[in-house]
């Protein structure tokens, strides 16, 4: 099969549409979770135990068709799916520290993580730009918290970049021990599932510790928690984890950059959310950096798609 057909998938169906809407379906998930309105470790643990019965479902109907995936790559998934569990959590303080929005934008950095983790370990060199675009991403970091200017009443900037710092880490961890257990796979649906029991374990773990999971939670924040289960945790990420791999990488960077500017639109009409010219500067330097970065792929593997942001 050529890399054209191949990209364009069965029947024709070309993957810029699964992976929009997929976008779409994540770009709500900031949105949901301060909705939602309940501890970070609450949202983490019900965000993921609910995924269970759609996802695992369809990775048994993705064995029957492929066979069933080996042992050891299952665990491997799982392993992704603990540093998922802290992205998660950490994400969420994030959304409660500096604003949904921005939170999401923050999330891109995990583009940065990844690729400086691949070189380290894998020695996956990226192109030059890649350094290039450094500069561009840590000014926008700087503005986009607040710390230059007013993030706004009730927010903590330097709190909301820490964890939002910490949210791209382990999620970059997470990004890289999922792809090195599904190279050369068409799995889908199964390493999600494993992916997202192995986050709610650790969510729950997390939880636990710091007091974060009421099992009582209230009628409209389950409402909340099921719509992100749904929307984000199993039709979005399906969507987007079975179309990125068929687009040109350059493409995918820019459909993916959806995301965080949407979540900052419905974060200003849902949450009435309004961040700061500054914030908004470094909001777009954020995103520009990034795309750089995607683009500045390892040069021995240039068509890699990137990976999609937190949420």
């Amino acid at each position: 099969m050529s890399r054209r057909a191949a990209r364009r998938g069965l029947g024709g169906l070309n993957p810029v549409l699964p992976a929009l809407l997929g976008a779409a379906c994540i770009s709500s998930s900031a949105i949901a979770v301060r909705l939602a309105d309940t501890p970070a470790g609450t949202t983490a643990f019900y965000r993921c135990l609910f995924a269970l019965p759609v996802l695992y479902p369809l990775a048994a109907l993705e064995a029957h068709r492929k066979g069933r995936r080996p042992t050891s790559l299952r665990l491997r998934s799982a392993l992704a799916g603990a540093f998922f569990g802290v992205d998660l959590f950490l994400w969420t303080h994030a959304i409660y520290d500096i604003g949904a929005g921005v939170a999401t934008v923050l999330g891109n950095l995990q583009v940065i993580f990844v690729t400086v983790a691949a070189w380290a370990v894998f020695r996956e060199r990226p192109r030059p730009q890649f350094i290039l675009a450094l500069p561009v991403v840590l000014a926008g970091v700087f503005l986009v918290s607040g710390l230059a200017g007013s993030a706004g009443a009730g927010y903590h900037p330097l709190d909301g970049v820490l964890y939002g710092l910490g949210t791209a880490v382990t999620y970059a961890a997470f990004i890289l021990i999922l792809r090195k257990s599904t190279a050369g796979s068409t799995y889908v649906a199964g390493p999600l599932a494993d992916a997202t029991a192995g986050g709610a374990a650790v969510a729950l773990v997390l939880g636990l510790l710091f007091g974060e999971i009421p099992f009582e939670v209230a009628g409209h924040s389950l409402v909340w928690l099921v719509f992100l289960a749904l929307a984000a945790q199993s039709f979005g990420w399906l969507l987007i984890t079975s179309a990125l791999p068929r687009l040109p990488a350059a493409l995918a960077a820019l459909l993916l950059l959806l995301q965080p500017a949407a979540a900052l639109v419905l974060a200003a009409v849902f949450l009435a959310e309004r961040p700061s010219v500054l914030q908004l500067l470094g909001a777009a330097l954020v995103c520009v950096g990034v795309v750089a970065a995607a683009r500045a792929r390892p040069q021995d593997d240039p068509d890699t798609a990137p990976e999609p942001t937190p949420g």
